[in-house]
């Protein structure tokens, strides 16, 4: 069947690469979204085992149309049956941008219509609409005259993992965070650290890395156990062979805030995800602290000012600067901000760069390779 994982801005092609590993075929990159190939088992294992999928959309149909009646006369065309029952719940969303249609609620509002009147035709009787918490939840696309539909697998977005039992400040949402692991490179052969952990989504998201445990874990609930075709047996053998890639952490992950807060809330999500082994939380101020280790891979996401108010921001990174650059050599560090400015003041040459999104701000990730005064590069050839 095809496949549509939906994820965040800049993270496409790590998608590719993890649903590759995962075994997906004709893996396509779209924006924002990477569309792919498999079996049934393929749809259960995205939903279980990505770090980097927002959600997963199982295309039904897709045609074209020129008003409201080739919305509708398609849409009642669709077997729904396949999935849905009379006795279940469904809901529609959709998203537009067609000359066609001024109004995306209104386009829901036509193939709610479509559905209910498929199952009057079969039954007469159609099933009830639940907008929070539906057995089927529907997918509507529209691009100009081009109308992809399709069933929504996951529901509850990805990136609500189930480990996380509180927030402080504005925490990552997890799929970024995992994605920003993904862009470093980091493969849990070095110690990682996070000198700003907050909630310690970016320690957590790294332990279930280091660990081999899928994200998935922690859920009780995806969008297709509700379905009429629900094959119990196959999902259990998706977490079954998840399990059994499960190992200790070869590293140790160490996260740290200077708010006491902070840590205790990033302390309770680490043992909730069962990392406790794994991942150490301390309390302690990045500025005037030594690095946890001698050598690793750092992960930062500083306050930008907007979400989190700090007096001076030239000034906060300049020192975040200088702090990077007397105790972190050694290491590779990775800084995610919002803050242009910021970054010029932290007085360091990145040498990757990335755009991505926290939330609705548009932040720069950069990769800054740190050394003890100057250093060259080693030449390839060895002379």
């Amino acid at each position: 069947m095809r496949l549509l994982a939906k994820t965040l801005l800049g993270l496409e092609e790590p998608l590719a690469s993890e649903l590759r590993a995962l075994g997906a075929a004709d893996v396509t990159l779209l924006n924002r979204a990477v569309s792919f190939a498999g079996p049934k088992s393929m749809l259960y294992g995205v939903n279980y085992n990505s770090r980097l999928a927002v959600s997963v959309l199982m295309p039904v149909a897709s045609f074209t149309v020129t008003g409201k009646r080739d919305l509708y006369n398609e849409a009642v065309a669709i077997e729904w049956d396949r999935w849905l029952d009379n006795s279940m719940t469904f809901a529609v969303t959709a998203v537009v941008n067609s000359p066609h249609f001024d109004h995306s609620g209104y386009v829901a509002l036509v193939v709610k219509d479509a559905v209910a009147d498929f199952f009057r035709r079969l039954t007469q009787k159609r099933p009830s609409v639940d907008q929070k918490s539906p057995d089927l939840l529907v997918n509507v696309h529209i691009s100009n005259e081009m109308v992809t539909v399709s069933l929504d697998t996951t529901v509850t977005p990805l990136y609500r993992r189930g480990y996380r039992r509180g927030h402080s400040g504005a925490p990552l949402n997890e799929v970024l965070a995992a994605g920003m692991i993904a862009l470093s490179g980091w493969k849990a052969d070095k110690p990682l650290a996070d000198g700003m952990c907050g909630s310690g989504t970016i320690p957590a998201e790294a332990g279930l890395i280091a660990c081999n445990i899928a994200p998935g874990k922690y859920r009780k609930n995806f969008g297709f156990m509700r379905w009429k075709d629900y094959d119990a047996a196959l999902f259990r053998s998706v977490k079954f062979e998840a399990e059994k890639r499960e190992r200790r952490s070869p590293v140790k992950i160490y996260g740290s805030d200077i708010s006491e807060e902070a840590c205790s809330t990033a302390t309770l999500n680490i043992r909730e995800a069962g990392l406790a082994d794994t991942v150490e939380i301390s309390r302690r101020d990045f500025m005037t602290s030594p690095a946890p280790a001698e050598e690793g891979t750092l992960i930062i996401n500083p306050p930008y000012g907007r979400r989190i108010a700090t007096d001076n921001i030239n000034e906060f990174y300049s020192a975040a600067g200088s702090a990077l650059k007397h105790s972190y050599s050694g290491y590779t560090a990775w800084i995610l901000s919002g803050e242009p400015d910021g970054f010029k003041s932290l007085g360091l040459k990145p040498f990757k760069k990335y755009d991505l999104l926290n939330g609705d701000i548009k932040c720069r990730y950069a990769g800054y390779e740190l050394y003890s005064g100057s250093r060259k590069r080693p030449d390839p050839s060895g002379e």
